[in-house]
């Protein structure tokens, strides 16, 4: 069990109304800033500015907190062009066949196609892997609860919290990507959930010109 009973709760901050309104402004101003990025530079990142990103996404809420993730982070060249290698094969195929008209209409305006040349450039892959059971030491297999949302709510903190460093990312998700099991020597129980790429901006990076919903699109009050 991933608990020790019960203790007080001495982590929580309350603040004054006018602060909470404050402090709720400007994040959302600073997320707003937040793209998606597909140019990377070759600039280096400090190994420890990913890993306190994983610890803050390791601090998500998850199913019987059974913290149903497992984070690889790869710098290795060698292991990079061997992931790109194998993503393209995979996209190729997808591109011309597999993706459905609709899809394909939806990206076109993003240019998106098989060849995926940041996932070598950018200084860092962080493939993110959802464990559906736990293997036990003693040859049992203990079930992990909410898998998919669980890993999901780690992978949105990951993201804020890269670009809360100053850096930037790209969600990829080549399909199927069990390639990544095989390459990362990661086991069976652990599934390919996300490959994010990371790393600064390259310094020509163009974004798509994107409008968002409006907030009466996507909240209403009861």
């Amino acid at each position: 069990m991933h608990y020790d009973k019960f203790m007080p709760l001495a982590s929580y901050i309350e603040y004054p109304e006018e602060v909470m309104k404050e402090r709720s402004k400007l994040f959302y101003e600073d997320l707003k800033r937040r793209r998606t990025v597909r140019d990377f530079a070759e600039k280096k990142v400090p190994q420890e500015v990913i890993e306190n990103c994983i610890k803050a996404a390791s601090t998500a809420p998850s199913g019987a907190n059974k913290q149903p993730w497992y984070f690889v982070v790869i710098s290795d060249p060698i292991v990079k062009k061997q992931i790109r290698i194998a993503a393209e094969e995979e996209e190729r195929e997808f591109y011309s066949g597999k993706a459905p008209k609709e899809w394909l209409n939806a990206v076109e305006p993003f240019g998106t196609d098989e060849h995926k040349p940041f996932l070598e450039i950018a200084p860092y892959l962080i493939a993110i892997f959802a464990k559906s059971y736990e293997n036990i030491s003693d040859g049992r297999k203990e079930k992990n609860y909410y898998v998919q949302e669980s890993v999901g709510i780690a992978s949105g903190i990951l993201i804020t919290a890269i670009h809360n460093a100053g850096l930037v990312s790209l969600t990829h998700t080549p399909s199927p990507m069990n390639f990544l099991n095989k390459i990362l020597g990661r086991p069976e129980n652990e599934r390919p959930f996300l490959l994010l790429v990371v790393g600064h901006p390259a310094e020509d990076a163009k974004v798509p010109v994107l409008k968002k919903k409006s907030f009466q699109e996507v909240a209403a009050f009861i």
